[in-house]
């Protein structure tokens, strides 16, 4: 590896520093970085991966002091952390107030700790744009948590699910809304329902609000656990369940696949999402993802997405596709709720695997399938998360 990647594996945190403050210009030389890092985790089989952790909720939900006591009590458990702040863009001056980083002050000087504050720059969604690419700079400088604390959400704020294995929803008593868990996206992205200031009065309404709410909706209900963060109390038990539903959906092995998106190769994003959107399709979210040499942009459709791709070098495979092809389907996706285990019996099969397990959008591991096993298409295989 080059030597600005191993001192990040090293635990240089001015070297760390330096590629996310790139990464997040979307220097060339920072993308080119994050890929040999990303092969070299390939090819070294290098252990583990980062427990991705997304906290969202209204603006004075207490994320940040929610964050920061979770971050003191994952050192006390030995953990090292990264934990990625979003603020948002002001749409007048540009600038973002990054306060994070005062909020979490017990932790300067802790190398265990890495606090990053970057701004929207104007992306929707909740996050920034670089804020996929900086999630898997944390996993591959080897954090053992990588937690990311959204921009105050609305209803529309919800891309942090497609980032986080698992999600966490900040609420508190008294915010003005009847019921703050009706918005129907956050009802959807919750894992954990965290009722912050729960000492003071309507804590337990909030519960009942969320409860009933829940018995409103079909298939699998959010945790629910009451936190005083000032205090850190109840944070022992939030942890407790942020690790929890991760392992029980990796383990949940006898749920069927379920189809994730419909890969469509692109000349061009801007013309194709043009289409699109004259359909009543909105872009989502949208993502460089440097091993493949291609730019993504997502569109929700229904219970699934169509994702279009746009070749950036000339050896990338969708160049090579639309080359021999012209645009058009590229690939199917399925989620499967456990990759490895899925890959074990394909292979016991003798089906033909394209690539071992490797990191796309969004940081989520895949596989590709070549169409020989399929019946003719190219199918992708992503690791199943809670959405």
């Amino acid at each position: 590896m080059s030597e600005w990647a191993q001192k990040i594996r090293g635990g240089d945190l001015r070297a760390l520093a330096r590629a996310a403050t790139s990464l997040e210009n979307r220097d060339p030389a920072a993308l080119a970085l994050l890929r040999e890092m990303v092969e070299a985790r390939r090819t070294e089989a290098a252990p583990g991966h980062a427990l991705i952790v997304g906290v969202t909720g209204p603006p004075g939900a207490g994320k940040s002091t929610l964050v920061d006591a979770m971050a003191a009590a994952l050192r006390r458990q030995g953990k090292t952390i990264a934990i990625i702040a979003v603020d948002p863009t002001s749409s007048i001056t540009g600038g973002a107030i990054l306060g994070d980083r005062i909020r979490m002050t017990q932790h300067h000087g802790d190398d265990g700790v890495f606090v990053r504050s970057m701004a929207t720059r104007g992306s929707t969604g909740g996050l920034a744009r670089a804020t996929a690419d900086l999630v898997r700079l944390m996993d591959l400088a080897g954090r053992d948590y990588v937690i990311v604390e959204t921009v105050g959400v609305g209803q529309a704020e919800v891309e942090i699910a497609r980032l986080a294995q698992v999600t966490v929803v900040v609420l508190v008593p008294g915010m003005g809304d009847d019921v703050q868990a009706i918005k129907a996206g956050i009802m959807e992205i919750a894992d954990i329902f965290a009722i912050n200031k729960s000492d003071q009065p309507g804590a337990d309404q909030v519960e009942r609000e969320i409860q009933m709410m829940q018995g409103l909706a079909h298939g699998r209900h959010a945790a629910i656990v009451k936190t005083v963060a000032t205090e850190s109390k109840g944070i022992s038990e939030l942890l407790d369940l942020v690790a929890r539903p991760h392992g029980l959906r990796i383990l949940a092995s006898n749920n069927p696949p379920a189809l994730d998106h419909l890969g469509i190769a692109v000349n061009s994003l801007t013309e194709a999402e043009s289409f699109y959107k004259s359909l009543g399709l909105q872009v989502t979210h949208h993502e460089s993802i440097p091993t493949e040499k291609v730019n993504i942009a997502m569109l929700p459709a229904g219970d699934s997405r169509i994702e279009l791709l746009e070749p950036t070098a000339p050896d990338s495979p969708i160049s090579k596709f639309l080359e021999k092809r012209g645009p058009g389907l590229h690939h199917i996706a399925l989620r499967v709720p456990d990759l490895h285990a899925t890959i074990t019996r394909l292979r016991e099969s003798g089906a033909r695997l394209l690539n071992e397990p490797r990191e796309g959008a969004g940081g989520h591991l895949y596989v590709f399938i070549h169409p020989a096993s399929t019946g003719g298409v190219l199918l992708e295989l992503i690791q199943e998360t809670s959405h």
